[in-house]
C-alpha cells in the first residue's frame, strides 16, 4: 500500500515537470516573436502616426469601388482559375513520384531519399515571384509561366506532404505485400496508395485553394491573369479600380474555398 502513494506522487512530480517544460517552451516562443516585432519596426508608434495620414488618403480614393469595367475582367479570372488548376495538375504529376523517392518507407536506397529530400528543399526556397519573373524571361507573358512557376515551386511543398503522409501509414500492409512476393509497384498500389488517397487528396485541393490566390500575384510580373489587371489600375493610380478588382479576387476566392470544402466532403 505505501508504493502506491510513492508512484501516485512521482507520476504528479513529472507531470508538473512536463508542464514547466511546456511553460518554459511558450514563454521562449512569445520572447522570440515579441524581439521579432521589436526588429521589423512594429513597436515604432511615431511611423504609425506619420502614416495614418497617407493610409486615410489612399482608403478615400479607393471608395466607392469601380466596376466599370468589370466584363474586361471575366477573361483574366478564367485565366487565373485555369492557371491554378494547371499547375496543381502539374505539381501532383511531378510530386507523387518524387515524395515516393522521398518517403523513407517506400525509397529504394538511403541515397535516393537524402538527395530527394534536397531536392524538394530547393524548390521550396525559391519563391512563386522569382520563378514567374524567370519563366515570363524565358517563355514570354501570359499564363504559362504563371503554371510552370506555381507547379515548380509546389512541387517542393506537395511533395514533402505527400512524403510525411507515406510515411505514416500502417507498416503492416507493407510487411505482408512483400512477404507475399509483391513487386515494388504492386505494394505501393495495394497497400500503400489506399492509406494515403484521402489525406493526397486534401492535400492536393488546399494547394489548390493556394494557387488561385498565388495566381493573382503572380499576374503583376506579366504572368497573365487578373494580377495583371491589378497591376495596370496600380500603374495607373485608379485606386477605385484597384479595390474593385480586390473585391473581385475576394469573391473568387470565397467561391474557390467553398468548391474545396465539398469536394474534401465527397472526398472522405
Amino acid at each position: 500500500m505505501s508504493s502506491q502513494p510513492a508512484q501516485f506522487g512521482e507520476i504528479l512530480a513529472q507531470d508538473q515537470k512536463l508542464r514547466w517544460r511546456q511553460l518554459r517552451l511558450v514563454a521562449v516562443v512569445v520572447a522570440v516573436c515579441i524581439a521579432a516585432l521589436w526588429i521589423s519596426g512594429f513597436f515604432d508608434a511615431a511611423r504609425f502616426v506619420e502614416g495614418a495620414p497617407a493610409i486615410w488618403q489612399l482608403a478615400t480614393e479607393m471608395t466607392p469601388p469601380n466596376f466599370a469595367r468589370w466584363k474586361s475582367w471575366l477573361r483574366p479570372l478564367l485565366d487565373t482559375l485555369a492557371m491554378s488548376i494547371a499547375g496543381t495538375a502539374l505539381a501532383v504529376l511531378i510530386s507523387w513520384p518524387l515524395s515516393l523517392l522521398a518517403a523513407s518507407n517506400t525509397t529504394p536506397h538511403p541515397v535516393l531519399y537524402r538527395v530527394s529530400r534536397i531536392v524538394l528543399a530547393a524548390f521550396r526556397c525559391v519563391p512563386e515571384i522569382i520563378l514567374g519573373i524567370l519563366f515570363v524571361a524565358a517563355v514570354g507573358f501570359g499564363a504559362l509561366p504563371g503554371v510552370l512557376a506555381l507547379a515548380l515551386h509546389s512541387v517542393g511543398m506537395v511533395a514533402k506532404f505527400y512524403a510525411e503522409a507515406i510515411e505514416h501509414v500502417d507498416p503492416k500492409p507493407l510487411e505482408a505485400a512483400v512477404a507475399a512476393g509483391s513487386s515494388r509497384f504492386q505494394v505501393i498500389s495495394h497497400a500503400v496508395l489506399p492509406q494515403v488517397l484521402p489525406q493526397l487528396a486534401d492535400i492536393t485541393i488546399y494547394r489548390w485553394e493556394y494557387h488561385f490566390r498565388a495566381s493573382t500575384v503572380l499576374g503583376i510580373v506579366g504572368a497573365g491573369g487578373i494580377g495583371f489587371e491589378l497591376m495596370a489600375a496600380l500603374r495607373l493610380i485608379k485606386y477605385d479600380e484597384v479595390s474593385a478588382i480586390l473585391l473581385t479576387i475576394l469573391a473568387c476566392v470565397v467561391v474557390v474555398d467553398a468548391i474545396g470544402a465539398t469536394l474534401r466532403k465527397q472526398l472522405k
